[in-house]
Order: C-alpha cells, then structure tokens, then sequence
C-alpha cells in the first residue's frame, strides 16, 4: 500500500499594521484590512500566521485575531510583541526582528513561509524583505492589496514574489545579457578563446561591479594593465557605482620631492617654487578610481602615506598641518613581485596586504596563442582609425602572420605593445589599404632582429622571464648556462597548448633517434629538478 504524502503547511509572517489593521465596529468587516484580508483569500490558506506587533498595539492585535478566527477557523493565530519603541528606527526595528527570527525554528522540509510585507512602516518592510533576501527567514514575500472590483469585496487580492531570480527566465535572461555585455566590454569586444583568460575576466567583473576594495593587477609590461584599468572604471561608471573621475600615474615616473606633491598635493610655501596650492592627483580622485601602475616603485615615505589615504580616506599634504580627505577606489598595477620586494625591504608588508584583497595575473600574450588571431583584427581596427583608411589583410598574409605569430620563435616580450607596433607598421606599409604577405615578411624579419638572442638584452630577457617564474632570487642562484637554457624552456612551454604540444617542440631532434619516447614526461622531470611545475611555467593547469 503506497504511503500518503504529508500535506505541507502554509506559514505567514507579518506585521501587524496599526493604521491598515485597525476598526474596532461592526463596520470593519467592510473595510480592507490587509492581515484579516491574507487570511480571506481563496486560493491560499494559511495554516498558522505570526503576528508580531509592538506593545502599545496588543488590543489591537487581538482584535484581528479573533477576526481571523471568524473568516479562516483554520488558521492558528499566534501574537508576539516585539519590543520596537520607534518603528521608524532602521537599527532598533532591524534588530528586534533579527533576534526574534533567530529564536524560530524553521521547517522548510514541512512548512511552506510567506512573509507579509503589506503592513507595517516602510521601515519594517524593508527589514522584512532583506531577512528573506539574505535567506535568514526561508520563505517569499506575499502582498496585499484591496479589490478592485466590486465583486473581490473586503478581501481584495495578493501576489507572492519569489526572490529566486532564477525563477524569472526573462529577469534572469536580462542579467546574463548584462553580464555579457560588461565582459565583452572589459575585453574591448574581443572574442578572446583563451579559457584561462576568460575566466580571469569573468571573476574581475563580477568583483568590479560588486566591491570598491583595492584591486591589484599584476603581469609582464604590456599585457594591458593600463587599459583594463581603464575598462573598470568605464563599466563601474556605466553601472553608476563612482561619480569622480578616473584619475591614473604611472609610479616610475614619480622622482624626488615631486613625488608626495603630486600624490596629496601641497600648500603655497610649502616648498621652493611652491606658488600655489595643488590639490594633489589623490584629491582628484574624490568619489572616482586612482590607478597607479609600477606602484612597487613608490618609496617608503609615499607607501606609508598611501597606507593611511586607504584606511582612513585621510592625508596631509606637502606643508599643510590640515588634513585633506578623499574617498576613492584603488587600483594598482605591477609587473614586478611585489612578496619579493617585501622580503627585500623594498615594499611595506602592511601596505601589500591592503592592496592584494583582489589580486589578478594578467598572461603574456604568449601564454594565450588562440587570443592572438581575435587580438589581431583588433589591432587592425586600430590602425584604420589611425590612419584614416580600412585596412585588410590578404588571406595568405594573415595566415603567414599567425603560423608565426603563434609558434614559439614569436617571443612577444611586450605583449600587446609588441602586436599594437607590428601592425601598425604593417598597415602604414600597406599599398592602397590591402596588407600583402611581402608586407608581413618584412615585418617578420624586423620582430625576428628584435627579439634575436644576442648580447646583454638575451641576458636581461633570460632574467625577466625566469624572475616571473621563479623569483629574482632563485633565478639569480641559477648558473647562466641553466639560466638560458631554462629560459628557453619556459618560453616554449608559455607558447604551447599542452605539456605534451611543449615536449614534442623541445625535443624534436632526439624524438627521431628514439623507438619509444615520452615527451611529457621528459620535460616534466627536467622541471621538477630545478624544483618547478607545468602550471608554474605555463600559467595552465596541470594535465
């Protein structure tokens, strides 16, 4: 014999309304009131209702529930008096109905909860929604509200609202469409492929829209620090989440006593050729986002300062014995480790934990070689608005451009200001707007002499890569045989899809010589000496 399900109960919470509720005559029964009405509805019954009031309203309260005794003998009325001496008190209104809703025990397995929101001050509705917005009451809104025709009598009508947008397709469908357009926005429009790349995107927009906590961006010089910087802003303003402006510096361009001056500003006098107050780039970014790229290379005085401007939004500039103030977002941008430079003395530990809360590697454009193709018609936009011409490539040239572009002889040590230059040149070459593969040849042969592996700039090269890798340190104890060498590796690992793509271009001499190879494993081993693995080199994830 099948077993009889278990009826769910229906459980309202409300609040009694003082003004809406009341009518002590016989002539209330024609009057809406909207907690007896909840109970009059037809379609929906209501098995227990929660009635909290305040104290002075207890003769009230019991009025309405006898009331609903008559209309709806099914429903048990239970009365609470909350201690709200001012319902127009957001804290004190707030806080009763926190401690009460934490005293209940909820059901959700057997009880079904609405919570009434019709009734009460508009303070009380807002406490009331935002304990089932953050889930701490389990339910849906329900709302009353009086008939509009003759026929709903004093009962009038309601309407449950579920705050599970998951439930609405076209609300839902309207935010995912919002959530594209600020990733496509972030991205410029590229349709990068990248997948590593894209989810990069995804977490920064998503903690772009909904936070105002210093964000760091780390990466190689040229990954596009700048211009996503720039992108944030533009989408938080689009958002209406700033007000002030974007306000960016470059930290290595800072020297000497300039460098406080042009940060938190200075009062006339406060130095020689100090004519006239200035108000300092800080100030300027009142209500907006301050980005200072290469922050590591701020100094300790103006690191300590930066400290205090993001703690207490307060500062001192140069020769005043007055406090300025300015409340703006953070965004700071580095190439450098800046967990190396704290160790080194070179960085205020306190100051790092601050600004790292949010912390995103940009990759090199050699580590996204399926990205280079999308960032290439890019470019190529670019250009033609530069020169005031459209400008194409020949189906031949492209894909010249790309078997180069995206094979492990093409180093891109600046990123994307490596591309931006190549193709602008490219383009300004172009007879009549048409890029020919001649063209892409000689712009081949020029990227090729570049970034060609001689004399101290192979040496420095070397340096930066193993130092993104591995730290200065490590890659300082290195001899400059391994240096070079390993150098090298990671570069082929950076450019290729798998660690297996990475050992076939490694060893492809010795994998003829050879009956029965392992590639993978060969490079995997040769890593793991000098203490290393395929996702550190590669910015991937393990296979």
């Amino acid at each position: 014999m099948a077993q009889k399900t278990k009826a769910r109960r229906t459980v309202v919470i409300g609040m009694l309304g003082t003004t809406l509720d009341t009518g002590m005559g016989a002539h209330r029964w024609s009057r809406w009131r909207p907690t007896v009405s909840l109970c009059q509805q037809e379609d929906l019954l209501v098995h227990r209702l929660e009635l909290l009031h305040p104290p002075a309203a207890t003769s009230l309260a019991a009025v309405i529930r006898d009331d609903i005794g008559q209309v709806s003998p099914e429903t048990q009325v239970r009365l609470t008096s909350l201690p709200i001496r001012d319902p127009w008190n957001l804290e004190e209104t707030y806080g009763a109905l926190l401690d009460h809703v934490r005293a209940q025990s909820f059901h959700p397995e057997d009880e079904d909860y609405l919570v009434h929101i019709t009734t009460g001050t508009h303070i009380a509705q807002i406490c009331m929604f935002l304990l089932v917005e953050s889930r701490l009451i389990p339910g849906r809104l329900v709302q009353t509200s009086p008939g509009k025709a003759k026929q709903d009598g004093a009962a009038g009508t309601h309407a449950i609202i579920d705050l599970d947008l998951s439930n609405y397709d076209t609300l839902a469908a309207r935010f995912r469409q919002q959530q594209r357009e600020g990733l496509s926005f972030l991205k410029s429009g590229i349709d990068t492929r990248n997948a590593a790349f894209n989810r990069l995107i995804e977490r920064i927009e998503q903690v772009a829209v909904q936070s105002r906590a210093p964000l760091l961006l780390t990466g190689p010089t040229g990954a596009g620090k700048s211009q996503l910087a720039k992108r944030i802003y533009a989408l938080k303003k689009a958002r209406n989440q700033v007000t002030g402006p974007f306000v960016d510096l470059n930290c290595a361009t800072l020297r000497g006593d300039g460098a406080m001056s042009t940060l938190f500003g200075h009062v006339k006098g406060a130095f020689t050729g100090a004519v006239g107050d200035r108000p300092g780039l800080m100030r300027q970014a009142n209500g907006g986002v301050l980005f200072l790229d290469e922050i590591g290379e701020l100094g300790a005085d103006e690191q300590a300062m930066l400290l205090r401007a993001l703690e207490d939004k307060r500062f001192l500039p140069v020769g005043s014995d007055k406090e300025a103030e300015s409340d703006f977002q953070l965004i700071a941008g580095t190439n450098r480790d800046l967990q190396l430079d704290v160790e080194r003395g070179r960085f205020r530990e306190d100051l790092l934990a601050r600004i790292n809360l949010w912390t995103f590697r940009l990759p090199a454009l050699r580590e996204r070689p399926e990205d280079i193709a999308p960032n290439l018609q890019y470019e190529l936009d670019q250009a033609s608005q530069a020169l005031g011409t459209r400008v194409t490539m020949s189906k031949e040239a492209q894909e010249h451009f790309l078997r180069f572009a995206t094979s492990p002889e093409a180093r891109w040590s600046g990123n994307f200001r490596d591309l931006n230059a190549a193709v602008l040149r490219m383009s300004t070459l172009a007879a009549g707007g048409r890029m020919t593969r001649d063209v892409v040849d000689e712009e081949l042969e020029r990227l090729r002499a570049q970034w060609g592996p001689t004399g101290a700039s192979a040496t420095s090269g070397c340096e930066d890569v193993l130092a993104e890798v591995m730290g200065a340190a490590r890659a300082a104890a290195l001899d400059r045989f391994d240096r070079v060498q390993l150098a090298d590796v990671v570069t082929v690992c950076r450019s290729a899809r798998s660690l297996s793509d990475a050992g076939r271009t490694l060893f492809a001499q010795s994998r003829a010589q050879k009956k029965s190879v392992n590639d993978a494993d060969r490079l995997r081993k040769y890593l793991a000496r000098i203490g290393l693995t395929w996702s550190e080199v590669s910015g991937r994830d393990a296979e």
